[in-house]
């Protein structure tokens, strides 16, 4: 019989392998001697956060990041299902995430959306080419402590902007996080947004 040690490392070595099938079995082995919000949390996510790692360092690539979340997801769903009711793991936060008006591109946004909800945050992905209104009015409709802004052109980013304004002037920017994110979304435009007055004021 395996110890708690070795169970919890094969956890995470299986989200490592990205294979699905390795990770539902690790589970099924571990739940026979730990609760599911342990196995997640001391596992799987342990696991999804060394993926991370790896992919920083250039040693995993994006579609090992994707099927890492995939296989985590698989896992989570399992062990929920095995919850009593009400028991299911707590939400970290409600995230809605879209990539902003007149912009298409949606994989890495689509990654974001993926781990997020591997990682136990409530994830609503409103796709692509979003008009500036939708996020907020999302926001407003599942009651969301963060909003997800992609853009992968210069031309599109000023949208990250305007839903920050836009959030401003609905009197939701002081309980509304916001995470920016593309090619052009430098951390100097990320501190920008977060310090420059509104062109409005």
């Amino acid at each position: 019989m395996a110890t708690k040690e070795e169970l919890i490392q094969e956890l995470s070595d299986s989200i490592i392998s990205c294979k699905k099938d390795a990770v539902l079995a690790a589970v099924e082995k571990a739940k026979q001697v730990m609760e599911p919000a342990e196995i997640i949390e001391n596992g799987l996510a342990a696991g999804m956060n060394q993926v991370g790692v790896l992919f920083e360092r250039g040693k995993l690539f994006l579609p090992h990041v994707m099927m890492a979340a995939d296989a985590m997801t698989a896992g989570v769903k399992v062990l929920e299902a095995d919850m009593p009711a009400g028991a299911a793991t707590k939400k970290l936060g409600v995230i809605v995430n879209g990539t902003v008006e007149g912009d298409v591109h949606d994989i890495g946004k689509s990654i974001v959306s993926t781990m997020l909800q591997s990682a136990g945050f409530e994830v609503h992905d409103i796709g692509r080419d979003v008009p500036i209104k939708n996020f907020v009015e999302k926001a407003k409709e599942v009651n969301a402590n963060m909003i997800g802004i992609s853009a992968l052109m210069t031309t599109t980013l000023q949208g990250q902007r305007e839903v920050i304004e836009l959030l401003k002037e609905e009197g939701l920017r002081s309980r509304v996080k916001v995470m920016v994110g593309g090619a052009p979304a430098t951390q100097a435009w990320a501190c920008l947004l977060y310090t420059s007055p509104s062109p409005r004021d």
